[in-house]
Order: structure tokens, then sequence, then C-alpha cells
């Protein structure tokens, strides 16, 4: 059964960072296309940003130049930088693979001062 882990998320002032990670289970981690979603507070679920199997990344315009996607293939691992956030990027963000399986929990990150 394939199992996502989030964790990272916390409380942070605007213009701080965060470091999301994110350990899969239950699938050959190294061929999937990965990506991050957020849900913002009554908003739909959606794509943030992904990065294939050979490391070619690609983000929502909202994001771009703040958040940087990586993956650890050796601990099934993926992880999302997160840089100059802004009160819009508060969310419970999620990893998955794209097109997404099932869901974990999420890590909820809140930009507030």
């Amino acid at each position: 059964q394939v199992q996502f882990v989030e964790s990272g998320g916390g409380l942070v002032q605007p213009g701080g960072s965060l470091r999301l990670s994110c350990v899969a289970s239950g699938m050959i981690f190294s061929i999937y296309t990965m990506a991050w979603y957020r849900q913002g507070p009554g908003k739909q679920r959606e794509l943030v940003a992904t990065i294939t199997s050979g490391g070619r990344t690609n983000y929502v315009d909202s994001v771009k130049g703040r958040f940087t996607i990586s993956r650890g293939n050796a601990r099934n691992t993926v992880y999302l930088q997160m840089n100059s956030l802004a009160p819009e990027d508060t969310a419970v963000y999620y990893c998955n693979t794209h097109p997404p399986t099932s869901w974990g929990q999420g890590t909820q990150v809140t930009v507030s001062s």
C-alpha cells in the first residue's frame, strides 16, 4: 500500500522559510514523478510543483522563484524548500505522485505575523 508521510510545516512570519519533507513507502519511488500539492482554506487542492524521475522540475506560476522541489531517491524522500513565504501560501501541503494516488495527512503551513 502506497503511503506518504509529510512533515516540516508550522507557523512562520511573512518572508520566512520552511522546508517540507515527505517519505514515501509501498512503491518504487525512483521511477515516479513526484509532486507537492496544497489546499488553502476554502480553496480546491492545487498542484504546486513536480519533479520527474530524472530531476526535471516544474512549478505553478505563483511559487516560481520562491519554492524548490527536490528528491532523494535513496531515502524515498521528496522535499519542498519554501522561501519568501506569504500569507497566501497558507495551506495544508501534501506530497504524492503525479498524477496522484492515495493521500497522506499533509502538513499545515501557516504564514502570519
